[in-house]
């Protein structure tokens, strides 16, 4: 079988990013990658969205920029706007045909569809699959999105409402996410922050046609896509080698306050290719000490008051737009990372740091 120098399991975002960043940086010219994938064809199946906090590879795959966001819960509602670090939101398909559409132009690339179809004892693996199937009982962030076209000007397309906790909690964290790509087409989420064993909360399609109907105000429109998936919000138990080195949410990429991952595996996939001659012996990247801690606190008070979250949220984005977007981005500093916790309830942070 062949053998390759380098093997990437995963052909997503993290696997595809990467490579894309080994091959722009022309480290592919006298070594070979195997990526292993088991799709059978590309096409747009995700809308990954983040605070442009510094440039990335893709702004020709963004489908539109805003620099007003919005929060409201059933009482209040707050915008804020930023010119320096824009909401994007970027579509799946295109970010697939233009990193396909270049690597395919190295011979040194190949696609497989399992690990087993080649040679790679010598190989150093970058993996971005989880090998078990991880545990439902944890907290997770799962979702459905659809993106709708209605006949008439409905939509603001100026701002995104980022959060809108003006639903049916049942006893969870459940918000709805609207973002306007024009005046009459917008991604409208369900999101919740809850464990996966409770089926009663993924009548998806329910939830989402109420809001809009009732919420949205919109009685008629067309579905031009959907989208369904679930992120965990804990790291699970991996392991980097020096054979074998994790990416992506694998590889911790995703930070768990937020499920924000598409922007980390842009920073994680230059310091691999900055350090890729001395990969071995390379420091394990990660998103700071600091808001492992913090997330950790956070997740904890979530999942012992979910009734106090949406007003949790909403203070959170009392604070300027800048502290909230870079906190949320993990490029805080400890003044904007006190500003932060300062709008948090004390007693009940306080009684999740000590127990």
């Amino acid at each position: 079988m062949k053998e390759f120098d380098y093997v990437i399991i995963g052909g997503g975002c993290a696997g595809l990013s990467l490579a894309y960043e080994l091959e722009i940086n022309e480290k592919l010219k006298d070594k070979k990658l195997a990526i292993i994938e088991k799709r059978i064809e590309y096409k747009r199946d995700k809308t990954w969205s983040f605070w442009k906090v510094f440039n990335h590879n893709f702004d020709d795959c963004v489908i539109k920029s805003w620099n007003n966001f919005t929060i409201n819960t059933s009482e209040a509602s707050h915008e804020l706007t930023n010119k320096k670090f824009p909401y994007q939101s970027i579509d799946s398909g295109k970010f697939y045909k233009k990193v396909n559409s270049k690597l395919s132009k190295n011979s040194n690339i190949s696609f497989f569809k399992d690990l087993s179809e080649i040679n790679s004892e010598n190989s150093i693996i970058f993996n971005s699959i989880y090998e078990k199937e991880l545990d439902k009982s944890e907290l997770w962030q799962h979702f459905q999105g659809i993106e709708i076209e209605t006949s008439n000007n409905i939509f603001d397309e100026k701002i995104v409402n980022l959060m809108d906790f003006n639903c049916d909690q049942r006893n969870e964290v459940h918000f709805f996410y609207t973002l306007p790509f024009s005046k009459n087409k917008a991604l409208v989420e369900t999101t919740w922050l809850s464990n996966l064993k409770d089926q009663s909360l993924k009548d998806y399609d329910l939830q989402l046609e109420n809001y809009i109907k009732k919420n949205l105000g919109i009685k008629n429109y067309n579905i031009n896509f959907t989208e369904k998936g679930a992120i965990p919000l804990f790291y699970p138990l991996f392991k980097n080698s020096n054979k074998v080195i994790n990416i992506g949410s694998a590889g911790g990429m995703t930070r768990l306050s937020t499920g924000y991952t598409f922007l980390n595996i842009q920073e994680h996939s230059k310091y691999i290719v900055k350090n890729i001659e001395n990969i071995e012996k390379l420091k394990i990247f990660n998103l700071g000490k600091k808001y492992r801690f913090l997330d950790k606190v956070f997740l904890r008070v979530l999942k012992r008051y979910p009734d106090k979250m949406p007003k949790i949220f909403f203070d959170m984005f009392k604070t300027s737009s800048t502290t909230i977007i870079k906190f949320l981005s993990n490029k805080s500093n400890t003044i904007e990372d006190i500003n932060i916790i300062s709008k948090m309830p004390k007693f009940i942070f306080l009684k999740a740091l000590v127990n």
